[in-house]
């Protein structure tokens, strides 16, 4: 999934790899995709894209944003984006193509679920999409403990990880960076937010401010891949990856369970539930 460390990764990518190039065509929704999530008849891409220069990419939130002079293409969520150079071969299946007048390529597909979306610049009402664009970024200043603090007073009686990962709170934060941000605050899923104390909320602040920007600076977590296939470079503790290895708190077993409709993984000894 894209959250908001793959998202600066991915944006920075491009703009080395597309920023200056001119649209040939685009195909969407050529191998359709339940949970493929387009705005709008599919068959208005080309008509709207087509003849046009890309300009800045941008990423805000979990969702990256390509510039084409008056239109916009955005992804969103559990994509997979490649650039393809001119020569190298397309996939047999994908949700979108965009094809460049140079032979390169942007392909996209879906896993679970995803957003891939071109519209006219202030055209597009998804109320996502528009969360994420007007709320600040976690890493930002205008995000400082004053506003974590007022988020937290308005949720006491949910779980860490309904506050933090759940109705884009925190754009761009999502269940996948939620797990190693826990961690590193020492904070179970489960606990009720009223239940920490002002110390350690403070260090749940703290470790949203500082394990998303290592993963930012690292290129994205190594449980996701980047413009080119290759995985980010932060290694995860608190992930798959991470699951056969003894906890580097106390040496304990890391454990896997489901909860809030996904997974999560935590040390049980150096994070321990509170009820």
């Amino acid at each position: 999934m894209i959250e908001l460390p793959e998202g600066i990764s991915l944006a920075k990518q491009l703009n080395e790899t597309v920023k200056g190039k001119t649209i040939a065509n685009v195909v969407a929704n050529a191998s359709p995709h339940k949970f493929a999530w387009l705005s709008g008849d599919s068959a208005h891409y080309n008509a709207l894209l087509k003849g046009k220069t890309v300009g800045e990419t941008h990423s805000f939130g979990g969702k990256v944003e390509i510039e084409a002079e008056d239109a916009r293409i955005a992804f969103a969520e559990g994509i997979n984006l490649r650039y393809l150079a001119a020569g190298e071969t397309l996939p047999k299946k994908h949700q979108l193509l965009v094809a460049f007048t140079d032979g390169s390529a942007l392909v996209c597909t879906v896993q679970m679920y995803g957003g891939l979306w071109a519209f006219k610049e202030g055209t597009f009402d998804n109320e996502f999409y528009l969360a994420s664009k007007q709320k600040p970024s976690p890493l930002s200043d205008v995000f400082d403990w004053a506003a974590f603090k007022a988020l937290a007073d308005e949720h006491q009686n949910k779980s860490a990880k309904a506050f933090l990962a759940t109705e884009q709170r925190i754009p761009g934060l999502g269940n996948g960076v939620l797990q190693d941000i826990l961690f590193n605050a020492r904070v179970n899923p489960k606990t009720k937010v009223a239940l920490l104390t002002e110390q350690e909320l403070g260090a749940l602040f703290q470790s949203v401010k500082t394990t998303l920007q290592q993963m930012a600076d690292q290129g994205g977590r190594d449980i996701e891949t980047d413009l080119y296939g290759n995985p980010g470079g932060y290694q995860t503790v608190m992930s798959k990856n991470g699951l056969a290895k003894p906890c580097p708190g106390c040496g304990g077993s890391i454990v896997k369970v489901a909860y809030m409709g996904g997974s999560v993984y935590y040390c049980p000894s150096c994070q321990k539930e509170r009820k």
